[in-house]
């Protein structure tokens, strides 16, 4: 059955699995898509030893999980799961800037709200879908600068932009996101 399974498209997978819960299924998703996981890991995190820690981290969660989730294409899903758990990890271990203005730490510390770590949590998946809504340019170049931590002349290498496009979709991102997070608080 295994090599009739790999014929199968990445779809008949994920239905097959979630119906029928089969490690031989998933284990063809892993090999698949373990380099790309790898990749991303890899793109963020810099280390290999944590960008294989983070890929098991990942593929242990969807076996458990995959099933609750609407996919319609896979490779992209995975790996902006990928990204999303690369993201959580560096904010983890606190690679995230913390001179970015719009983020004071006074602003999660009300009497009446959540314990301040799940308030910072809260405000950073507002902060990710945020970054979402910017345009790929400010999107690529925010990461890149605040996550990445890479410089104006590696960024402009990376993408092919000047120092001025560079430099200016950082600040509108950077105000972008400022504008948006400040919307996201007043319709709560």
């Amino acid at each position: 059955m295994g090599t009739q399974l790999k014929n199968h498209s990445d779809e008949d997978l994920i239905h097959l699995y979630k119906t029928k819960k089969s490690a031989e299924v998933f284990g063809i998703i892993y090999e698949r898509y373990a380099h790309l996981v790898y990749g991303v890991c890899l793109k963020y995190l810099k280390n290999a030893d944590n960008a294989k820690d983070a890929m098991m981290q990942i593929f242990e969660k969807l076996f458990i999980d995959l099933h609750k989730h609407e996919i319609q294409v896979f490779k992209a899903w995975i790996y902006r799961v990928s990204q999303n758990h690369c993201f959580m990890v560096l904010r983890s271990n606190n690679h995230l800037v913390k001179s970015v203005e719009f983020f004071p730490d006074h602003s999660v510390e009300y009497e009446d709200t959540l314990h301040p770590k799940l308030e910072k949590e809260k405000m950073y998946d507002k902060m990710e879908m945020a970054i979402d809504d910017l345009t790929a340019e400010q999107k690529n170049c925010i990461l890149l600068f605040y996550i990445e931590k890479k410089t104006y002349q590696e960024i402009m290498t990376e993408t092919g932009l000047s120092f001025m496009q560079v430099k200016s979709n950082i600040q509108n991102g950077k105000r972008n996101l400022k504008i948006k997070m400040t919307e996201n608080n007043i319709h709560e």
